[in-house]
C-alpha cells in the first residue's frame, strides 16, 4: 500500500491542552483500497440517496477539555473486549466511562469487536448467562440506544463462541442460543440498517452513512467454508458494490500481535487466504479484538485494526516495551479518497495514543504486519530478517 494513499496524523500527548499548533503538526494514519461487494437479501442501495443528517457532538459531563479530532463523512467509535471474569455481570470503570462518553464525538455507528459478556463456561447456568446479556444491556446497549447510536458488532468466544467438539457438535451451544435469543428480541434492536440479516447475530451486513459492513462468526480460528462462501457472494452484492467503502468485522485477528494470543487457536487459520478473499472484493479494513492490544497495521492491501481493550486483561505487544493500555479509537473517514483517520484514546488518563510509539511492525507465528504508515519497501534489512520468537 503506497504511502500516497495514506494521511498521518500522530496524535500523543495529553488532551487537556491542546493547541491549534499542536494539531497542525500532526499526522494520522489512513488507508484507502477501493471497495466492492455483499450479499443483499434487501433492495440495493442508491449511491445517491439523501445522506443521513451528521450527528452533532454533545456537551457530556468529564468531556471538557478532551480532543475531538477533525470529522470525516461518516464517523465510527471502536471498542472491544469488553468483559470481565468468567460469569461477571458487571464492567470495568473503562467500558462505563467509554460509554458515557460517546455522545461526545457524535458517532454514525459504534462497531464492536466482539466479547461483550464473560461466557465460555460450559458450567455456568443458562440463568447467569441471560444475566449477563442483561448486565450488558444495562452498561452498553441501553444507554447507545437511548442516545440513538446505532450498534454494529461481531461475537466472540466470550459471547457465543463456534469451537467445536470432536464430534463436531457446539461446545458452547447455550452461549449461542442465550446471544442469539438477546439480539433477535424486538427490544434490543441495534439500529443498523440491516442488508442481510438471516445469519443475525453470527453473520450479517448493513450499512451505515455509505460504508458497507461485512460481520462474521470468527469466534473461534475457523471461519466455517458456508460463511466464506457466503461472504464471497455478499461482497459481489449490488449493496456492497454500491458503497464507498467496506469493512469486515470479526472478533480473532488473521494474524498474532500480542503475547500469550501467539499460538493456534487465537489467531484464524488460513489467515493469508482470508486476507487474499477481502483484497479481491477491495475491503478496506478488517477490523478485529480477542488480543486484547490496540495495533493499527496492514498486510499487503488489507489495513488491520487491532482494537484495543476495554475489559480486564491487558496484554503487551510481541514487539517492544510499552505498557498495555486500554483503549477506544474514533475512525473519520473520508469517503472521496476512501481514506480512515484514527485517533485513539488511552482510556485510563484520556491522552492520545501515539502510534508513532508503537512498533514499526509486529512479527508472530504466523506471519508480520506491519504499522499502518510504514510499508514493505520502507523496511531495513534488519527488520526484513526478524523471525518470530514464542513469549514462552
Amino acid at each position: 500500500m503506497s504511502l500516497k494513499r495514506r494521511q498521518f496524523l500522530m496524535l500523543g500527548g495529553a488532551v487537556s491542552g491542546f493547541s491549534l499548533a499542536l494539531l497542525v503538526n500532526r499526522m494520522t494514519a489512513s488507508s484507502s483500497p477501493e471497495q466492492q461487494p455483499v450479499a443483499a437479501q434487501a433492495p440495493t442501495p442508491s449511491p445517491t440517496r439523501e445522506a443521513a443528517p451528521t450527528p452533532v457532538s454533545q456537551n457530556v459531563p468529564g468531556s471538557e477539555g478532551l480532543f475531538n479530532p477533525p470529522r470525516g463523512d461518516a464517523r465510527i467509535v471502536v471498542i472491544s473486549d469488553l468483559n470481565s471474569q468468567y460469569g461477571s455481570t458487571d464492567y470495568e470503570p473503562e467500558v462505563d466511562k467509554a460509554i458515557s462518553l460517546i455522545p461526545f464525538w457524535a458517532p454514525n455507528l459504534v462497531l464492536c469487536s466482539g466479547d461483550m459478556v464473560a461466557g465460555q463456561d460450559a458450567f455456568l447456568p443458562r440463568a447467569q448467562v441471560e444475566a449477563m446479556w442483561a448486565a450488558f444491556d444495562q452498561h452498553v446497549a441501553a444507554p447507545l440506544r437511548n442516545a440513538s447510536i446505532p450498534y454494529g458488532f461481531t461475537v466472540g468466544n466470550h459471547d457465543a463462541s463456534g469451537a467445536l467438539a470432536s464430534d463436531g457438535t457446539l461446545l458452547y451451544q447455550q452461549d449461542r442460543d442465550v446471544a442469539a435469543a438477546y439480539w433477535n428480541n424486538p427490544s434490543h434492536n441495534p439500529g443498523v440498517e440491516f442488508v442481510d440479516r438471516a445469519g443475525f447475530p453470527f453473520y450479517y451486513t448493513f450499512q451505515q452513512n455509505d460504508v458497507f459492513f461485512l460481520t462474521w462468526d470468527a469466534s473461534s480460528a475457523i471461519v466455517p467454508q458456508e460463511q466464506l462462501d457466503w461472504a464471497e457472494q455478499a461482497l459481489e452484492s449490488e449493496a456492497a458494490k454500491a458503497a464507498r467503502l467496506r469493512i469486515v468485522v470479526g472478533h480473532l485477528p488473521l494474524y498474532a500481535i500480542s503475547v500469550g494470543r501467539d499460538e493456534p487457536g487465537e489467531y484464524l487459520n488460513r489467515a493469508d487466504e482470508l486476507r487474499a478473499l477481502m483484497e479481491r472484493h477491495n475491503v478496506h479494513t478488517y477490523v478485529s479484538g480477542h488480543h486484547h492490544s490496540y495495533y493499527p497495521g496492514h498486510r499487503g492491501q488489507l489495513e488491520l485494526l487491532h482494537s484495543g481493550i476495554l475489559g480486564s486483561g491487558t496484554r503487551p505487544l510481541l514487539n517492544g516495551n510499552l505498557a498495555p493500555q486500554k483503549t477506544l479509537t474514533v475512525i473519520d473517514v473520508s469517503l472521496e479518497s476512501q481514506e480512515t483517520t484514527y485517533t485513539t484514546y488511552d482510556m485510563r488518563t484520556m491522552e492520545l495514543v501515539d502510534m508513532q510509539q508503537l512498533p514499526r511492525l509486529i512479527v508472530g507465528p504466523n506471519g508480520m504486519v506491519l504499522r499502518r504508515d510504514v510499508n514493505e519497501a520502507d523496511l531495513t534489512a534488519e527488520e526484513r530478517s526478524l523471525q518470530y520468537v514464542s513469549s514462552y
